[in-house]
């Protein structure tokens, strides 16, 4: 029986060590702000001043976990709305963009070229400068204190980066597979429906989960301006009311950032393994 051959391993010990001690030390620097707001979150609020600054603390308890619900009343609310329009607003980008990927990654039109500058273009526009734009704009369609105040400019700053990404798995599909369609008399449509979407899948699970964190993180701004019910407002308002006009309740403020979370993290947590497909997919040659 013909034995496999033998890896030849290409790393010295010392390069070894080198490599482990560079991940190590990024990541700490990755997640020593989580652990540190943990840390926070479990210290009662006269220790978070004293000194000498204890790193770890002294009769630590999650009793801001609780007192944060009453701090702030209606919490769960903010968490809902975030959750909501997260995922409203990636249902829309996904939509929007699978059908306009396909395009840019298999037609050859003009101006196409002009068309993915653009959409780079707007990406380096702050939200903060369209800001009295975008409320004129709002206030003319009537959408104001609604939740659509909050999706559409959403959608529409989210939508450029999802096109590049997805465009550039797309274009990793052979075009032989439409060509094999075409002959066999199916539409662009229905080969994007039946051939493309299902091969697609790991790069749309990405598009997905990226959107989705990208639209959880960039509520504060167009809620604070387009929003003043508190029944539309998503979390990083919530979050906003931890800051009073006299202290800013830090232990409570780290607690409800991790609840806050939480619903982000569960669905990263189950999609992980199509995200990492997804981001590993083409990087072999079959």
């Amino acid at each position: 029986m013909k034995q496999p051959p033998m890896l030849i391993n290409r790393y010295k010990w010392y390069e070894i060590v080198g490599i482990y001690v560079g991940i190590a030390v990024f990541l700490t620097f990755v997640l020593a702000p989580f652990v540190e707001g943990f840390l926070v979150s479990l210290k009662p609020l006269s220790q978070l001043f004293s000194s000498p600054y204890r790193f770890i603390p002294e009769n630590g308890s999650f009793e801001a976990y609780r007192t944060m619900w009453v701090s702030v009343p209606g919490f769960a609310r903010y968490i809902f709305n975030s959750f909501f329009i997260s995922t409203i607003v990636t249902a829309a980008v996904l939509v929007l963009v699978i059908p306009a990927s396909y395009a840019f990654a298999r037609f050859e039109f003009k101006g196409a070229g002009v068309l993915l500058g653009a959409f780079l273009a707007v990406n380096m526009f702050s939200g903060a400068v369209l800001l009295i734009p975008l409320f004129r704009l709002m206030r003319t369609l009537g959408l104001l204190n609604t939740y659509f105040a909050i999706m559409v400019p959403g959608i529409a700053f989210l939508i450029p980066s999802a096109i590049w990404l997805l465009r550039t798995y797309m274009m990793r599909i052979p075009r032989e597979l439409d060509e094999a369609a075409f002959v066999d008399g199916a539409s662009h449509f229905y080969t994007l429906r039946r051939v493309i979407l299902p091969i697609a899948m790991p790069g749309i699970t990405v598009v997905a989960i990226t959107t989705f964190i990208g639209s959880y993180a960039q509520q504060f701004i167009f809620a604070l301006t387009f929003n003043s019910k508190t029944e539309f407002a998503p979390l990083p308002v919530g979050l906003f009311a931890y800051f009073g006009r006299q202290e800013v309740v830090w232990n409570e403020l780290m607690a409800a950032s991790f609840v806050g979370i939480a619903p982000a993290m569960i669905v990263i947590f189950f999609l992980q393994k199509y995200l990492v497909s997804g981001l590993t997919a083409g990087a072999v040659k079959q």
